[in-house]
């Protein structure tokens, strides 16, 4: 008999881990520091916060370190379900992982429009905050892109956990719906231009929250049950 438990402990773990840096990194300092209508206040902002700035920058390069790492150990705790999903499952993640790295490189480029880098003194206060708002604009771009293989990832994991008698079904259930949510999303950004004035806009994305969070807590307070494979 194989013990599960200390497994899904560890990728209850990680999970966590990703969970509230993503939400530092990805939700809290954009809150505090982006005005998106308003260039001067945004430039401001990260100026005078320049230091939570820069910690978001290293705690989602992390956080990425995390996302490599998670997928492994979720393949250790259920590759004996279906061992295609499995491996589907740290490929799709996987993918994402350069993209989210090279995105960063946008973030690196708001630190020099903000710390007036000697080369950039010569342009205009007007044109170094539009470059800035650009960069946090493809910053965004990119974080979608990587949003495709972020969904993707979930519908093999929810199917392993769906079928594994280890952890409960209906977190596989929300996982499966969480990637279908989350590709609508995509592609709702993509083709409407009014998508955030849609009602669904705010709630598409609910079930890959529920499914995720309530994953991670299960793996990390009950952990799994036994195998016999």
């Amino acid at each position: 008999m194989i013990s599960n438990k200390k497994t899904a402990r560890t990728a209850g773990f990680l999970y966590l881990l990703l969970v509230v840096s993503g939400i530092f990194s990805l939700l809290y300092v954009p809150s505090q520091l982006y005005v998106w209508d308003d260039p001067t206040t945004t430039l401001n902002n990260i100026r005078t916060s320049e230091t939570l700035f820069r910690v978001s920058i290293a705690t989602e390069l992390v956080s990425y370190v995390f996302f490599l790492l998670l997928p492994l150990i979720l393949y250790k705790l259920l590759h004996h379900v279906h061992k295609t999903q499995a491996i589907l499952m740290v490929a799709f993640a996987a993918v994402s992982i350069p993209i989210s790295f090279l995105n960063l490189q946008h973030k690196f480029a708001v630190l020099k429009l903000v710390n007036g880098t000697e080369y950039l003194q010569g342009i205009p206060m007007e044109q170094l905050q539009s470059q800035l708002m650009i960069h946090l604009d493809l910053y965004n771009d990119g974080h979608l892109i990587s949003q495709v293989f972020w969904a993707l990832w979930l519908f093999p994991l929810g199917y392993l956990i769906f079928k594994s008698g280890i952890l409960p079904k209906f977190l596989g259930i929300f996982l499966m719906l969480g990637c279908i949510g989350y590709l609508l999303d995509f592609f709702g950004r993509v083709l409407l231009p009014n998508y955030y004035e849609l009602a669904i806009a705010d709630y598409i994305t609910i079930p890959a929250s529920i499914g995720e969070i309530g994953t991670c807590l299960w793996l990390l307070i009950m952990g799994a049950k036994e195998s016999d494979q």
